[in-house]
Parts: structure tokens; C-alpha cells; sequence
């Protein structure tokens, strides 16, 4: 088939600039095909290649004596004792789901799925962040709607337990919102699975579902900002399929266990150009593909859309050639695909044939560990101003503005449409805190949490990026789990324009700090850049999910305050109102800095906290809405009344860091705050959990009428 000519119009739509297309022309010596423009454009763009943000994610702490594989391979991989790691990523699935919510939602999480199973480890709990636009947005409901389901539609049938996540409206996502799939595995130590081919002359295999048009130019669509032509993108969203994806699942296991794998990689973004380029990169060798052998659904397809075809469930793996009768009766009896399409050469060539005609034949270095790096000026985000006066505003009418908002009501319309109970392990499911499950056959468990605070990081990059960092950390460390690493999912606008270049810049460098401080290098991640639309950025959010492990069963936290426990405040409390959650819901405000990070009390509290778990009743961190919310969640999970006696609306509602509120028997006070100043820990007594009523100082309410408001607000908002 004859390929069209490259024109001015055909770059641009390929999303490459005049300069990288002449780096082409340079690199080959001469004009690029069709398929080869393809390529190029796949591998270059901002979501293969990182290349807006390489330079800075380098900064980054990545290793620690935990880490057994950092940034760079399909998942990141963390020892967790006893010859056992947990395998986890979070990534994006932005513009897919802002186009087709369901199947876009459906195959980020498809995609999570197989970058842990790629590894060699059984995916055990998976979790998601989503960013809506405001509710009165005439698209956000179904786009609500559409992601939720497709999140459930495709980890239900899949049968991995949906333990947690985060849901929240702003204005800023109204055109393009956001959704951040993550996953974890289990996997032993030493049966580990990486992506790097070797040998030479090895084979090439193809491996899962057949391929289609759907997906075709995905990758270089999410590196683009929307504008009115958003529906002509619609064939750029992939299709999944839950049962195809749990066959291959157990097919790949089975595989690895047959020892046949050299090397294997997901075909994911991009599909099979980035699967084979990576491989072959990785391994410092090239690839020969012949097309004619790849298993397709269509007729007709050309080289162009097989190599750039995103369809789902589909993985790529060089293959120990005697073991291939027996790799191929392994796909043949989970009734899947299984095909020899190529091979590893000596030669830095990435060579594609199709109907006996070289379609490219590119050095596959260059389209890879050497595609551009861009040094992008930035702006440093200015200092905020000085937070305004905040009007009187009764405690209850403050509760009320908070839990009767869908980014602070009970969310349970959300999770209730997850299985977070399929494998039987899950200890603690979406509602209170941190997500737990237990490693099966051991006595240990895993706790997974995902936070950002993203109007903190607009205000002060620096600060908002260590804020995420450090209230994953809280979260783990108020169900009893030590913090072992993170990964994050860094969702910002256009990065060619200073300012948001900036913001970017500032998340990572807090990120890092506190990744440091507290112990959590980051060992896997995404980069999501370009949410814009018609000019118009989202808030920065750089989503921070977080592992800890809870060594034995008796270092769990998990119980709710008892009638009678007493309410103990851990941290120090100055009342910071600025960026707060209050203002943003009772007054329509965001002014102000964010809350300043102490990392060293971070740790101190959070390690207080974690070995304070037998005298612990029920514990909670303190963020969005401060004192008066965590305290009122506490109060609803247990149905138990609360009374804070704590007075004015910056010490109940601030959002001072590192603080955490306890609900402590009366009996083990005197043991808790022994251990508290031994340890140098800020703890005061600030109430009674107890009766029937919410009583915030002299402010009074039925806990009844509040909860009321707290379990519909979400579902009457969205609905």
C-alpha cells in the first residue's frame, strides 16, 4: 500500500514541532515515511518520553534499602520481608476519559492492571483519584457517571478489590478531567519479570488480544491540550475487556512459571512500537518485526495503525526459543493469542515489514533513550498574599458548608459501585483512611492511600507537592502501617508556558523533599501533561500514592471511638485558614498560602503515632476542614456523638500539618501522654467522643441530622 507524502499539516497533527521533525530529517538523512512519522511522533511525545519533565523527575530520591527496582520499568518494586516485594504504579487515563468516560476510565485501570502483572506479581488492591468539574457543569455528570462505572465495569469483573481513592470538584477541571488509576502486586523477590530483551536472533512474541483501529494515536492525543474538535478524538480511545484481561493475567503467570520469559512488556500507550522500542532499548539490541504475523480483528490494517494501535489487552516478550511449544499450549489454552512476529538483531534498527515491503527502518536508539529533552524556562509561582479577614460563621454552619459539599460528603455512592471484598483479604475498605489488606498466608498486611491537596500546590508549589507527600504518609500511619515508598501521577497544563512550568517544577522539588525526610522514595510514576482546554489549565495536581506494611495483625489500627473515649489532639495547632477547605466551601474563597510542611514533625508524629497503636481506640489524620471534620467523620463511622471543646474557627477548622486526632479510653491516657513526652510530641485533650450530639464549642447539632446530610449529600449532587 502506498503511503501519502508528509505534509505541514500531517506534522502538526502528529503533535511534532518544525525543529523535531528537521531532528528527524537529520537523524535519518532523509524525509521519514508515513509509519515512521508514526513512530516518531509516538515516541517523542510528552507521554512516552517524558520530555518536558525528564530533567526534573531525575531529582527525585528513587532508592532506599527497600527499593528493589525504581523508575524505569513497568511497575516499581518494593521488599516487604520474608522473600516477598510488592509490585505498584499509578498512572493517567485523562484525555480518554474526558472524550469516552467509560472505556476511558475502564482502560486506565486495564492498563494499571498489566504494568503490575507484567512484573510477575498478582494484582491484589487497586485504588483511583478523580477530578471533576463543577457539579453545575453540564458535562460533569456524566462524565462522573461514565468513569465510576467504568472503573467498576472493568476491576469488578477483573476480581482485584478497589480499597480506596479520592474524589473531588473545581471549576479548573470543567474541560478536562482527571483520572488516576493505581494497582499493586504481590510477587516473590527472587521471580521478578523486566523488560529488558537479550540475546540475539531470540524471539519476538506477541501475546493476548487481537488488534483493532481503536486506540490508534492515543499517545500522542494525550499529549495535546483539547479544544472544539474534542469529538473527532473519540477513535483514539481504546476498548477493554475485563475477561480477555484475566485470562491473560493467568496466562502470563503461568508463563512466567514455565520459565520461557526472556523479557516482557505491556503494550500499552502506543502499543506495539513502544513495547518493542523499549525492549530492544533497554537491552541495547534492535528489532525486526514482520506485520503480516500480527494477530488482527480488522481487515485492511495498515502498518501505520498496527504499529500505533492502542487496542488492550496485549503484551509483548522475547521468548527462550526451545520453549516455545510450550509457551504457545499455555496462550492456545486460555484460548488467546500467541504469535512469533519478529526477532532481537545485533543491529540499533528497528526494522518493520508488511506485505513483503519495509514500511521503516529507524535507529531504535534514537527513538528512545535519545529522543528530545527539553530544558522548558519556568517561572517560579509568586509568594500568595496575605489571607483576608474571615467573616464569623457559626462552628455547626462551618461543618454543614463542609459535609454537605460533594468534595467532603461520604462517598460512598462511589465505592459502593467497587468490589473491595473480592480475594477475601481486604481488612479495611474505602471510607476511613488508609485501604488494607492482608499479604494472604502471612500475617502481615499492605495499606495503600492516594492524596494531593491541589489548590495547596497552586498557591505554593513547594509546599503543596511536600504536603501531598506528607499526608500519604499520615494516612498510613493512621492504621498502624510504616511508610515504605510512593509513587506519584504529576497531572499539570501546558508546560510550554513558564508559569505552569513552574508549578511543575516546585511540586517536584517539594516532592522530593519530603520523599527524603520521610523515608518514601518514589519507585514508579506518570507524567500527565497538556490538561488544558481552549487555554484553560487545571489545577496542578500531583497525585502522590503511598505503600506501608503493618507487620503483624496487633500493629493495626482500625477500631472506632467507643462511647466514652476521650479525643486527643497529636501536633501542634496555630489555626492555619489559608487555601482551606472552610474557605473554599463557606465562603467561595481561595486566598491565602498554603499550610507550611514540617517534615521533622512529620515524622516524629507519625512514627508517635504508629508505635502508640495498643493504646489507640481509633485514629485519623487531620487535613482537608481541620479538627472539626476528621472529628465528625470519626464521630458518623461509629455513631457516636462528639464534643470538641476547642473554640474559634481557626483552631476547629485550620489545616495545620502533621496532626493527627486519636479517640483514646480514659484509662490509657496517662500511658499515651507518658510516651508522648518522652517523645517529644505535641498532645492536648480537646474533647470527649460521647452522646448523641455534635457540639463544636457552644455550637450544637443531632449527630443524626448531620449524618443525614453527610451520607446524601454526594448522590443528590450527582445524580
Amino acid at each position: 500500500m502506498t503511503e501519502p507524502d508528509i505534509t505541514d499539516e500531517m506534522i502538526a497533527a502528529h503533535g511534532m514541532t518544525p525543529d523535531e521533525y528537521a531532528e528527524v530529517i537529520r537523524i535519518l538523512n532523509r524525509e521519514p515515511t508515513f509509519t515512521e512519522l508514526g513512530i516518531f511522533s509516538a515516541m517523542w511525545n510528552e507521554h512516552c518520553s517524558y520530555k518536558s519533565s525528564k530533567k526534573w523527575l531525575r531529582t527525585l530520591p528513587t532508592e532506599g534499602p527497600q527499593v528493589i527496582c525504581g523508575p524505569g520499568e513497568n511497575a516499581g518494586i518494593v521488599d516487604i520481608g520474608d522473600g516477598q516485594a510488592v509490585v505498584f504504579k499509578m498512572e493517567s487515563h485523562n484525555h480518554p476519559s474526558y472524550i469516552e468516560p467509560y472505556q476511558g476510565a475502564a482502560t486506565g485501570v486495564g492498563g494499571i492492571l498489566r504494568d503490575v502483572f507484567t512484573m510477575g506479581a498478582r494484582p491484589i488492591a487497586a485504588m483511583n483519584a478523580l477530578s471533576f468539574g463543577e457539579v453545575s457543569h453540564p458535562k460533569t455528570k456524566r462524565l462522573v457517571a461514565g468513569v465510576v462505572e467504568g472503573v467498576g465495569g472493568y476491576g469488578n469483573p477483573f476480581g482485584v478489590p478497589t480499597i480506596g481513592g479520592e474524589v473531588r470538584f473545581h471549576a479548573a477541571y470543567n474541560g478536562n478531567c482527571l483520572v488516576n488509576a493505581f494497582a499493586a502486586g504481590l510477587a516473590d523477590a527472587d521471580k521478578i519479570f523486566y523488560s529488558a530483551a537479550s540475546g540475539i536472533g531470540m524471539p519476538v512474541v506477541y501475546l493476548g488480544a487481537k488488534t483493532g483501529r481503536d486506540g490508534v494515536g492515543g499517545a500522542t492525543m494525550a499529549s495535546a491540550e483539547f479544544d472544539d474538535t474534542i469529538e473527532d478524538k473519540r477513535p483514539t480511545v481504546q476498548v477493554g475487556d475485563p475477561f480477555t484481561e484475566k485470562r491473560l493475567l493467568e496466562a502470563t503467570l503461568e508463563l512466567m512459571a514455565s520459565g520461557a520469559v526472556i523479557s516482557i512488556q505491556d503494550m500499552g500507550a502506543a502499543g506495539l512500537t513502544c513495547s518493542a522500542v523499549e525492549m530492544g532499548d533497554k537491552g541495547k539490541l534492535g528489532i525486526r518485526l514482520n506485520l503480516n504475523l500480527v494477530p488482527v480483528r480488522e481487515t485492511a490494517m495498515t502498518a501505520y495503525e498496527m504499529m500505533l494501535s492502542e487496542s488492550q489487552e496485549r503484551m509483548l516478550m522475547v521468548l527462550k526459543p526451545e520453549k516455545e511449544a510450550e509457551a504457545k499450549a499455555i496462550f492456545d489454552k486460555w484460548d488467546l493469542d500467541f504469535a512469533i512476529v519478529g526477532e532481537t538483531i545485533a543491529e540499533d534498527r528497528f526494522l518493520i515489514v508488511h506485505n513483503d515491503q519495509v514500511m521503516a527502518d529507524l535507529p531504535l536508539s534514537k527513538l528512545a533513550s535519545t529522543a528530545p529533552e527539553y530544558d522548558r524556562p519556568w517561572l517560579e509561582t509568586p509568594k500568595a498574599a496575605p489571607m483576608g479577614d474571615i467573616p464569623d460563621i457559626d462552628p455547626i454552619a462551618g461543618l454543614m458548608a463542609l459535609i454537605g459539599s460533594p468534595n467532603y460528603a461520604r462517598k460512598h455512592w462511589v465505592w459502593e459501585q467497587y468490589d473491595s471484598q473480592v480475594m477475601a483479604d481486604t481488612v479495611q475498605a474505602p471510607g476511613l483512611g488508609a485501604g488494607v489488606v492482608r499479604v494472604h498466608g502471612t500475617r502481615k498486611m499492605l495499606a495503600f492511600t492516594s492524596d494531593v491537596t491541589p489548590r495547596y500546590v497552586k498557591a505554593n508549589p513547594i509546599e503543596g507537592g511536600k504536603q501531598a507527600v506528607a499526608e500519604a504518609y499520615r494516612n498510613l500511619s493512621a492504621v498502624g502501617a510504616r511508610p515504605l515508598a510512593t509513587t506519584d501521577n504529576l497531572n499539570f497544563g501546558n508546560p510550554e508556558k513558564p508559569e505552569i512550568m513552574g508549578q511543575l517544577v516546585g511540586a517536584i522539588k517539594g516532592i522530593g523533599e519530603a520523599c527524603l525526610a520521610l523515608d518514601t522514595p518514589i519507585v514508579s510514576g506518570n507524567v500527565s501533561l497538556y490538561n488544558e482546554t481552549d487555554g484553560q489549565g487545571i489545577l496542578p495536581t500531583p497525585t502522590i500514592g503511598a505503600v506501608g506494611l503493618i507487620e503483624t495483625p496487633e500493629a493495626l489500627i482500625s477500631g472506632l471511638p467507643k462511647e466514652g473515649d476521650i479525643a486527643v489532639l497529636i501536633g501542634e495547632t496555630n489555626g492555619h485558614l489559608g487555601q482551606s477547605a472552610l474557605l473554599a466551601e463557606a465562603f467561595g474563597r481561595e486566598d491565602g498560602d498554603a499550610p507550611h510542611v514540617d517534615l521533622n514533625a512529620e515524622r516524629r508524629n507519625g512514627t508517635f503515632v504508629r508505635e502508640s497503636g495498643p493504646l489507640i481506640s481509633a485514629a485519623s489524620d487531620l487535613s482537608d476542614g481541620g479538627l472539626a471534620l476528621a472529628a465528625f467523620e470519626l464521630a458518623d463511622a461509629a455513631n457516636i456523638g462528639v464534643t470538641l471543646n476547642v473554640k474559634g474557627t481557626a483552631l476547629l477548622f485550620g489545616e495545620d500539618q502533621a496532626r493527627y486526632i486519636l479517640a483514646i479510653k480514659p484509662e490509657k491516657l496517662d500511658g499515651l501522654f507518658a510516651k508522648a513526652l518522652a517523645a517529644d510530641v505535641p498532645a492536648s485533650i480537646v474533647g470527649v467522643f460521647a452522646g448523641v450530639d455534635v457540639t463544636l464549642d457552644t455550637a450544637t447539632a443531632p449527630l443524626e441530622k448531620l449524618s443525614a446530610v453527610y451520607r446524601s449529600a454526594f448522590e443528590e449532587s450527582i445524580t
